[in-house]
């Protein structure tokens, strides 16, 4: 039974991304307005009036924004440590009476007691990651101060696979440019997936025992 479970555990599989299937990074429908008041006619409507000069930035709950994306990160580690440590320990050997204390003229009381040891670890680590392209995502949420949560999902049939790109995050009104688009830098609390499905992506993911060997599992 203990190597049964074992095996299924390595063969356990993560569940594949589909398109919709997170509520954060899926689509927002944008509520319904209220029935207008009585305006005797009137062809102005306070549910969706636009200023006369006014811009065409995301303001609103289900308003589109384009997002640029330029993520570059760099991370660089290392370590190094040598620790060593020597005791020694003497007891001579004592005197009764003015006389050693021996056994057919061998000291029996005569000790020492010596110890070494020594500790070297060395670690190196490094990585990097570039994400450039773009996504336009909608606005879900408009907070106590104006600023936007947004969130949206995008999907790339290429060949015999799917790519996607998710995004979620909390933009201010003031950081969104005249052409309706914001830096993901720019954005707090950003959440970026990026992945894949489809032949090419399971040419990149190890096999059941592969994975097994390589679970914490695995004593070894």
């Amino acid at each position: 039974m203990v190597v049964l479970s074992l095996l299924m555990s390595g063969c356990a599989t993560m569940t594949p991304v589909e398109r919709g299937d997170d509520a954060q990074f899926t689509a927002i429908t944008p509520p319904q307005p209220l029935p207008p008041e009585q305006n005797n006619g009137a062809i102005f409507q306070p549910a969706s009036n636009q200023g006369l000069f006014a811009d065409y930035k995301a303001r609103q709950v289900g308003d589109v924004l384009t997002v640029v994306l330029a993520e570059r990160t760099q991370a660089r580690k290392s370590a190094s440590t040598s620790t060593s440590k020597d005791s020694n320990v003497n007891m001579n050997n004592p005197t009764v009476l003015g006389r050693p204390v021996t056994r057919g003229g061998v000291p029996v009381l005569d000790a020492s007691v010596s110890g070494s040891r020594s500790f070297e670890g060395e670690g190196d680590s490094a990585q990097s990651n570039q994400l450039d392209g773009s996504i336009t995502v909608m606005v879900s949420e408009v907070l106590p101060n104006g600023n936007l949560v947004v969130q949206g999902e995008k999907w790339l049939q290429i060949n015999q696979g799917q790519e996607y790109i998710r995004l979620r995050g909390i933009v201010r009104p003031v950081d969104i440019r005249a052409d309706n688009t914001v830096n993901s830098n720019q954005i707090a609390d950003a959440q970026v997936a990026y992945g894949g499905r489809g032949t090419l992506a399971d040419s990149n993911n190890p096999g059941w025992l592969t994975r097994f060997f390589n679970s914490p599992v695995w004593p070894f």
